[in-house]
């Protein structure tokens, strides 16, 4: 339908980590997707999913997913 989805192999910029620079291990500069959906893809890569799974880097914590679509249509 031409709307934007979020696929999972390529790292991504956090822009709020809640770190600051001068905080150990420092800021979270990136974020690698480490679970994705299964079934579903898009260009052949697949989606990132309200539970989904992900990490950041350098500090290796959890990244929280606050706004996501809730469905989708295939056709």
């Amino acid at each position: 339908m031409g709307q934007p989805v979020v696929t999972q192999p390529i790292p991504y910029t956090v822009s709020a980590c809640p770190l600051p620079p001068s905080a150990p291990p420092g800021p979270c500069l990136l974020a690698q997707w480490t679970v994705g959906s299964l079934r579903v893809k898009s260009m052949g890569q697949p989606l990132v999913l309200q539970d989904s799974r992900a990490v950041c880097i350098p500090t290796g914590g959890p990244l929280n997913i606050l706004v996501t679509q809730t469905r989708v249509k295939a056709m």
